[in-house]
């Protein structure tokens, strides 16, 4: 490579440091800057110099309490892009959306009913998209990246979204259409999965870094399972389709499959049959032995540190549950496996999306600023 190739390279290096530590850390003066990235004085004035005159990092004041004059402070400028996050589901409402700008603060968040047996995904979500902006008060050219979180399986080979309720979704091509209409890189996951990222960064698997766990999702409109495996990797499968627990065989009692056991339609059912609130203690200790029916083989297949319960009827049982499923499980498995709550409160698959989508952004910026000339 060329001498003058070299050095706009390494600029583009360290431009790449300076910013990627004011993503991490928020807020930052040169002298950290210096001390984190191990750059010279004069190196990284001018980087930052660089990323200033790009519109990527902006002062936020100046450091005070200290001797001496009071060093000027950076962080990254929030308005350089935007992450957008979308949770669809069958249901009322179809489509619930946050805009988050570059430093992860939520601008906007809407939740939009979309009738998708007479409007096609593509329209609502860049319909979305517009509107979120709107209701941010900023323009639409920033907004980098969409993360979507459905229930259903996206097969990465025909890019085609299969075991999705919601009508529109399954269509072939569809994920291609949503990125050309939207005009930035939009991906779709399992919510699940999602609600797991959430679970790891915000709720009860935060500390479970190396070992991974296991998110059992027992939600009011089905069952799924994500399954970490340390450091936020997720098992996804060959097809996507990791986690359809639902789907597992249940010879009990004339039940077909797991969704027929512990669905959100089966608690309710069992609910009414026993005449009992989902609060009632034996009502709470028959659902966790029809659980554990099913969480027995994931608990002997993977043997997880931690199985958090989340969805809708997981958390609406709480810590009883909680108990109830352990105590279950340590007679039906012999493996020590903690029981916990989920303990996020907002909207999971939404808030995991939200951090995938950021997180994309952020990777996307330092890897364009490694490029130069890209």
């Amino acid at each position: 490579m060329p001498l003058g190739g070299s050095s706009k390279l390494l600029k583009a290096l360290n431009e790449a440091a300076a910013l990627g530590h004011l993503l991490d850390h928020g807020q930052l003066t040169r002298a950290e800057l210096r001390s984190l990235t191990g750059l010279s004085k004069p190196t990284i004035s001018e980087a930052v110099k660089r990323l200033a005159d790009a519109d990527l990092v902006v002062g936020a004041g100046h450091e005070t309490g200290r001797p001496g004059p009071n060093a000027e402070v950076y962080a990254v400028n929030p308005d350089a892009a935007y992450a957008v996050a979308m949770s669809v589901r069958d249901g009322a409402p179809s489509l619930t959306a946050s805009l988050h700008d570059l430093r992860g603060v939520q601008r906007a968040r809407l939740a939009v009913p979309v009738d998708f047996t007479h409007t096609d995904p593509v329209t609502a979500v860049t319909g979305t998209i517009d509107a979120l902006c709107a209701a941010a008060g900023v323009g639409r050219d920033p907004v980098a990246h969409v993360q979507l979180a459905v229930a259903g399986a996206f097969d990465p080979r025909d890019r085609v979204i299969h075991h999705v309720d919601v009508p529109g979704w399954s269509r072939r091509g569809l994920v291609d259409d949503l990125a050309s209409a939207a005009g930035v890189p939009v991906e779709v996951d399992n919510d699940v999965n999602l609600a797991a990222l959430a679970e790891r960064a915000h709720g009860a698997a935060q500390g479970y870094d190396s070992d991974g766990f296991a998110l059992l999702w027992l939600g009011e409109a089905g069952l799924g399972l994500a399954i970490d495996l340390g450091g936020g990797k997720l098992l996804r499968g060959a097809r996507g389709g990791a986690g359809e627990i639902g789907y597992m065989p249940v010879a009990a009692d004339g039940f077909r499959d797991f969704h027929d056991l512990v669905s959100g339609d089966a608690v309710h059912a069992l609910a009414a049959e026993r005449g009992a609130p989902l609060t009632d203690t034996a009502l709470l200790r028959e659902l966790a032995e029809r659980i554990v029916l099913g969480l027995a083989a994931i608990v002997a297949v993977l043997d997880p540190p931690l199985v958090v319960l989340g969805g809708e009827i997981g958390r609406a049982g709480g810590a009883a549950l909680g108990e109830a499923v352990a105590k279950a499980l340590s007679r039906a498995a012999p493996l020590d496996t903690e029981i916990a709550v989920s303990t996020v409160e907002d909207d999971a698959p939404l808030l995991g999306a939200a951090d995938a989508a950021l997180s994309a952004v952020r990777r996307a910026l330092l890897d364009t600023l490694r490029q130069p000339g890209a």
